[in-house]
């Protein structure tokens, strides 16, 4: 599955444990990534500031359903089971 482009559900639903810049910390889950455009577009993508989590990430529909609402639900749901 490619990504769909605007969905943004992965740079917000799951929390990040590593630092991402400007947030040595990381974020929380439901948090929107402050490197995710208006457009809903990873401003990070391509460089090697982008956490490795990130890069590693690969849409799937398992996690990603049918629509960016889905995606939202389905990896919060899975944040949520592995905390």
């Amino acid at each position: 599955m490619k990504c769909r482009a605007g969905c943004g559900a992965c740079c917000i639903a799951p929390s990040i444990s590593s630092p991402l810049p400007g947030m040595p910390e990381g974020k929380r889950a439901g948090e929107r990534c402050p490197h995710l455009s208006v457009d809903n577009l990873c401003q990070l993508f391509g460089l090697p500031e982008r956490p490795a989590v990130c890069s590693a990430f690969r849409a799937d529909p398992s996690v990603c359903g049918d629509d960016r609402e889905e995606a939202v639900r389905l990896l919060g749901w899975l944040e949520q089971a592995t905390a």
